[in-house]
């Protein structure tokens, strides 16, 4: 034998046990790993953690919650050339292979032996969704193995095209993004089917190291890499040359794009938030729920704004509180303007800026603003800065620029104008720039909140519980408990109404005094216009807001009852005093309880149950929680309930937990979730009534300024309490009920002159604008048992012929008397029937 084939025998000889080893070791591995490796099955079971998305009933963005961002696509919504984007970049033989490329082990062997270390793991595309969905990061031989066997079990399991779908959904590409669709949104703001070659290559580069390749923070690398992307697509086919050239010369265009919110909607964001984390824990944050909500986008958008500028005219009507910060002139010189400016921080519209100069011959001083850089501040937006010193007492009114600001000082903006070309100049070759310009302001210290309730269903069509959300997460439409003061009226004349008074009853408007054993003093309530009506007849006297006879008033219908009637309407009862100062609206009641109250008689006396959630799907779009359907039912409710049952419920609605959704968390104890009964609570005719007497509000009472609406639909109440400590306007029509409440945090006097007609009601009308646009009007129908009568305003009763006379509502057995023939005999001719203007119909 020779030496050659000895030789030859040998080598086969040491490759078969060298073979033989490596099998039994790596059998010994499979037979040591397989049983700790997770089925593949759970793949398909396995939740994107997608974030919580919050809309408006309208669809629009309200919110996103949750620290990462996805928006899981299916594989047929990709272009093929971003597949081929990442292949190029991480896998070119994927859809060769059976989820192992021996080339690419074999190439990182190599590595380890040369340079003892793992420079690049040859994963494949399947091995990296065996590692991102089931394994941890750790660049060890055991976690290789693990991957490998995973890898190769994915593949038996699952065909291609599924295996990269779930691999471009997961992987995370920098800035929060986790996966492609979140990564165009991210860098592009664009869906993925709208992205340039050069974008989808410059994505295709980030799962490497998101980090290191990332364009936002090391562009020149993920430049780069895009290029080296975009060469191995030309050699591999994918694109041509010409492609090839024009997307490697393309500049680089990524920007961070977070997701915008369509509607600005704070507070009511937070309340479905915490909505969605009471019923489904932390998961919430990461399923992918959607929420939509009962909020309209214009309407939530209008009643924020709103709400804003009123505080903002309440704000500077007290004079201007000087600047929040002042920067030594040299300071100015010695360091950038926008640096500085960047340390206060922005409080929605306002911006910080810092006075760089000031001039009164021109009327204007030049400011740095944050965001913005150099800008106008014209002086006709400063004169109303008289300084403050009291929310009584200002100063006087500013005669130029310097009377208000110096240089140094950092103050606020709202921008008026953005820089633009000046229109009327045409001629130059280089046209003027109008500057930008803006209007002194300030933080308001007053605070607010806005409510606007469906009548008919309880839904909250808008909600603002402040001025500025980021300043404070105190809701006060659901949280502040204020003195609801001449709003509580309605509710003791409905109650009064509902015991045998008529808007025809007289009281006398005079002063009052109440001896109390617990007080030092006596109790001197008084009007506030501190003038006296004497008789006056209801209707007047709650259109005109008379303390004095509503106090009369509540003694004479009672305490007790009272109280009874406000627990049958469901307005809490345990911040209520129970001695004559009720009347005044001396208790205590949260904006989104009053607003509650208003609307159960805006809907002509049924129940209400105000709620937020409208439905909740989850990530695959499926209901998960459908609001109740609301019915109105007076002594038929089992019926209506039997009949809505025999209607299909689908079972993906049913809502196995008891507890509604509902803005203030209130439990519907019914066994029966897919209908929320609202029963009557108030008898109809004595609410229909009660309807014309708040409409007395807007046309001849203390709402009179409601009247620019131009709506004969529409009726509410002022509200003020003492010293102007809280100003309240409740109003509404048939169909919406709005609640507006103005004050400071800790009460406070609002100043002189500062009443619910001047503080809540302009907030009232700026959001019902739009509320109630193209609206047609909304009215309670007239139920039976309501007669028209024609009385003596002076003292209530019919009115004889001859008489001046008026036309009043009443029931129609506590109608007045007719007259007797005697009475009849007066002689005269009725002439009080042609005064139109002071008839009620």
């Amino acid at each position: 034998m020779s030496h050659l084939l000895r030789t030859s025998r040998l080598f086969a000889w040491l490759f078969l046990t060298g073979l033989s080893v490596a099998v039994i070791t790596a059998s010994g591995f499979y037979l040591y790993l397989r049983p700790g490796l997770p089925p593949v099955e759970q793949l398909l079971d396995i939740k994107l953690q997608t974030p919580l998305r919050v809309y408006s009933k309208d669809h629009r963005l309200i919110a996103e919650f949750g620290e990462k961002r996805r928006a899981p696509i299916t594989i047929e919504q990709i272009p093929t050339i971003q597949l081929q984007a990442f292949m190029a970049a991480e896998d070119a033989r994927f859809y060769e292979h059976f989820g192992v490329d021996i080339k690419g082990l074999m190439r990182a062997a190599v590595q380890l032996v040369s340079t003892g270390e793992i420079q690049s793991g040859g994963s494949t595309i399947t091995m990296q969704v065996a590692k991102n969905y089931f394994l941890s990061r750790d660049r060890t031989f055991i976690r290789k193995f693990n991957e490998i066997l995973l890898a190769l079990q994915i593949e038996r399991e699952l065909d291609k095209n599924r295996i990269f779908e779930l691999y471009l959904n997961k992987i995370y590409l920098g800035n929060r993004a986790y996966g492609i669709a979140a990564a165009a949104q991210v860098y592009y703001d664009k869906p993925v089917n709208e992205l340039t070659l050069a974008q989808m290559a410059m994505l295709a580069g980030l799962p490497k190291a998101p980090s290191a390749y990332n364009p936002l923070a090391n562009p020149e690398r993920a430049l780069i890499r895009r290029n080296w992307i975009l060469g191995r697509m030309q050699e591999l086919g994918y694109i041509t040359a010409d492609a090839y050239d024009l997307a490697v010369n393309a500049p680089l265009t990524a920007s961070y794009n977070a997701t915008e919110a369509e509607v600005d909607a704070d507070y009511v964001a937070e309340m479905a938030r915490a909505e969605m984390v009471r019923r489904f824990g932390e998961d919430a944050y990461t399923d992918g729920y959607s929420v939509t909500l009962t909020v309209e986008g214009d309407k939530q958008q209008t009643a924020t704004e709103a709400l804003r500028a009123g505080l903002e005219a309440y704000d500077q009507r007290h004079g201007y509180r000087g600047p929040i910060g002042q920067l030594e002139p040299s300071e100015l010189q010695e360091r950038d303007v926008a640096e500085l400016a960047s340390n206060y921080p922005r409080v929605e519209s306002l911006l910080p800026a810092i006075v760089t100069s000031v001039s009164d011959e021109e009327q204007q001083a030049l400011v740095h603003a944050r965001g913005i850089g150099q800008a106008v501040m014209p002086f006709e937006t400063m004169t109303w800065a008289k300084r403050y010193k009291t929310e009584d007492l200002a100063g006087p009114e500013p005669k130029k620029p310097s009377d208000v600001v110096a240089v140094g000082d950092v103050i606020y903006v709202k921008l008026q104008n953005p820089a633009m070309i000046d229109p009327e100049d045409t001629g130059s070759e280089e046209p003027r720039i109008t500057p930008v310009k803006v209007a002194l302001s300030q933080v308001p210290r007053v605070e607010g909140a806005l409510i606007s309730l469906k009548a008919d269903t309880g839904a909250i069509e808008a909600l603002a519980g402040g001025y500025s959300f980021n300043q404070s997460k105190y809701n006060r439409a659901t949280q502040a408990d204020r003195q609801p003061g001449s709003t509580f009226k309605p509710f003791l004349y409905l109650t009064a109404l509902e015991n045998g008074m008529t808007p025809a009853t007289i009281y006398n408007d005079a002063p009052i005094v109440f001896e109390d054993s617990e007080l030092e003093t006596a109790w001197r309530p008084e009007n506030s216009s501190g003038r006296f009506g004497g008789p006056t007849r209801l209707r007047e006297a709650l259109y005109s807001s008379k303390n004095l006879v509503s106090v009369r008033l509540l003694r004479d219908v009672g305490i007790r009852t009272t109280l009874e009637n406000l627990e049958q309407l469901r307005i809490p009862v345990d911040n209520m005093p129970d001695n004559l100062s009720l009347a005044l609206g001396s208790g205590l009641i949260t904006p989104m309880q009053l607003a509650r109250a208003q609307a159960v008689i805006a809907n002509g006396g049924f129940d209400v149950e105000p709620y937020l959630i409208e439905e909740i799907r989850d990530m695959n779009g499926e209901v998960v929680y459908q609001a109740p359907k609301t019915i109105l039912c007076e002594d038929n409710c089992d019926d209506l309930v039997a009949k809505e049952e025999l209607e299909e419920t689908p079972e993906s609605l049913t809502d196995a937990n008891p507890k509604d959704l509902t803005s203030e968390g209130l439990t519907d104890t019914r066994d029966d979730q897919s209908i929320r009964l609202m029963k009557r609570l108030a008898d109809e005719r004595s609410v229909y009534i009660l309807h014309s007497m708040m409409q007395d509000v807007i046309r001849r009472g203390t709402g009179r300024r409601a009247q620019a609406l131009g709506r004969s639909d529409i009726a509410g109440k002022t509200g003020t309490t003492n010293e102007q400590r809280d100003t309240w306007f409740a109003g509404f029509n048939h169909k919406v009920a709005t609640t507006v409440w103005v004050g400071f945090d800790q009460p406070a006097p609002l100043g002189r002159g500062e009443y619910g007609a001047s503080t809540a009601l302009p907030i009232w009308i700026d959001y019902m604008q739009v509320a109630l646009k193209d609206a047609p009007p909304a009215v309670m129908p007239r139920p039976n048992g309501i007669v028209n009568v024609r009385i003596n305003p002076e003292t209530g009763e019919r009115a004889r012929p001859g008489e001046e006379g008026i036309f009043e509502l009443f029931k129609e057995e506590e109608a007045p008397p007719a007259l007797t023939a005697e009475d009849s005999n007066g002689g005269g001719s009725d002439n009080g029937g042609s005064d139109l203007s002071r008839q009620l119909f």
